[in-house]
């Protein structure tokens, strides 16, 4: 966008354009180049450079953010934890200890996308889990629990009228409520 502002000051400097001409020219709209125009006039080609960028400066220098992620990939049991499980507190407290910078554990997320970490739970059992118990459980107890189709019988989604339990179809009303002859 700042090629296309430093273009445009050269066109109104030439005054040969109209706006209109300028903007097709140039590929934006109309309302753009009149914005442009106007802080042309006022403060000439200085004007029309770009503020920057747009938004807070990052609290984190990409130095910085290479040394955290470096970190993060030794594990959590090189920085004194426990067990071998990220948490966002955890990261907050290494980003702390490694760049100086705190950060609110609930933050810390964004700063893992930066770094393309994605959330990853370990696949975990009980410890007193008894697969020979849950085998026999599975093969014996489980069917005589489990319900088996059939066993209530018909059945009707109408509110109005119930299903006939005797599996023969109830009469039915011909056109106009007489019954069938």
């Amino acid at each position: 966008m700042e090629v296309r502002r430093q273009q445009a000051a050269r066109l109104f400097a030439a005054g040969r354009e109209t706006q209109g001409a300028i903007a097709r020219r140039l590929g934006v709209s109309r309302q753009s180049v009149m914005r442009w125009y106007q802080a042309w006039r006022a403060g000439g080609r200085e004007a029309l450079r770009a503020a920057g960028r747009a938004g807070r400066k990052p609290r984190l220098a990409p130095a910085q953010l290479a040394r955290v992620d470096t970190a993060l990939r030794e594990g959590p049991r090189a920085h004194g934890f426990r067990t071998g499980l990220w948490t966002l507190p955890r990261v907050a407290l290494v980003i702390q200890r490694v760049t100086g910078v705190q950060y609110h554990p609930g933050h810390v997320w964004r700063l893992l996308g930066a770094l393309d970490w994605t959330l990853q739970r370990p696949a975990k059992r009980a410890k007193e889990r008894n697969e020979t118990a849950i085998r026999h459980w599975v093969t014996t107890r489980w069917p005589a629990v489990k319900k088996t189709l059939g066993v209530a019988g018909p059945g009707s989604s109408s509110k109005t009228r119930a299903a006939s339990r005797s599996g023969r179809p109830s009469p039915h009303v011909g056109p106009r409520g007489r019954p069938p002859s």
